[in-house]
């Protein structure tokens, strides 16, 4: 499954979505960003609350497919504006961190 059918089928906000036809092939969850750099797998889909500018470091340092801020948190438009120039995914949900892995778990 793609990012870009991810949020299709899913119903994520692609709030930034440089490589739609990134293939996802897992879920890792977590806000303590050097456990996710040191944890998260390639293709995953890393789903946090954290919205500062680090966490476009850390999806590139794991080379996660994308990032999915849960919760209704909302994100800054120079993180934004720096996660299209570094090609960086973010989706964004207002479903519970929980909720949002249960979904992705069904369509994976």
């Amino acid at each position: 499954m793609t990012v870009a059918e991810l949020c299709k089928q899913a119903g994520f906000k692609a709030e930034v979505l440089p490589d739609p036809d990134r293939e996802i092939s897992g879920v890792y969850i977590g806000d303590l960003l050097s456990w996710v750099m040191g944890r998260a797998n390639s293709g995953d889909v890393w789903i946090t609350i954290m919205s500062n500018n680090n966490i476009l470091a850390v999806a590139s340092l794991a080379d996660t497919a994308c990032i999915l801020v849960a919760e209704d948190v909302a994100l800054e438009s120079e993180l934004l504006k720096t996660a299209e120039e570094k090609g960086i995914n973010v989706l964004l949900t207002d479903k519970s961190i929980y909720d949002a892995a249960v979904t992705i778990s069904k369509l994976i």
